[in-house]
């Protein structure tokens, strides 16, 4: 690119092309099935879990 070309018209620096990556989706699910069923340790989660088992069979 000649010096006169680049004053008139400008320079455009581009990034180079990202890589495409795939996302699946069962490492959040697992996470967050952790977080449900308290398994991760958490007081407030496992007091949840406790209250949705106890709903789940209030009616059996």
């Amino acid at each position: 690119m000649s010096i006169e070309q680049a004053m008139t018209e400008g320079i455009v620096f581009r990034g180079a092309p990202k890589a495409k990556t795939e996302k699946t989706g069962v490492k959040t699910k697992a996470k967050k099935k952790a977080y449900v069923t308290g398994a991760h340790g958490s007081g407030s989660a496992k007091m949840k879990a406790e209250y949705r088992r106890r709903r789940a069979n209030r009616h059996r």
